[in-house]
């Protein structure tokens, strides 16, 4: 069985996600921590993606990604 749409699905929410952190960056530090939030909901979406299509180099960045950005949430919470 194909689940084609559920991959579609995760690779969108995360897209959207990582362009609300950019955004959210652009804002300025106001926003933070809430930027890092946004960009680990995304980087969570797209490391879900990849796993489910076995691409290991793209699982490879969002680990990396999602262990940077959960240091730096915690740094801003504390």
């Amino acid at each position: 069985m194909h689940y084609r749409h559920i991959d579609e699905s995760l690779q969108w929410a995360g897209a959207v996600a990582i362009i609300a952190g950019h955004v959210l960056n652009a804002v300025g530090p106001s926003m933070y921590p809430y930027n890092i939030a946004v960009f680990a909901v995304g980087t969570v979406a797209f490391l879900t993606w990849a796993l489910r299509v076995r691409n290991v180099p793209q699982t490879v960045v969002n680990v990396v990604a999602l262990a940077i950005g959960l240091v730096g949430l915690f740094k801003a919470v504390g």
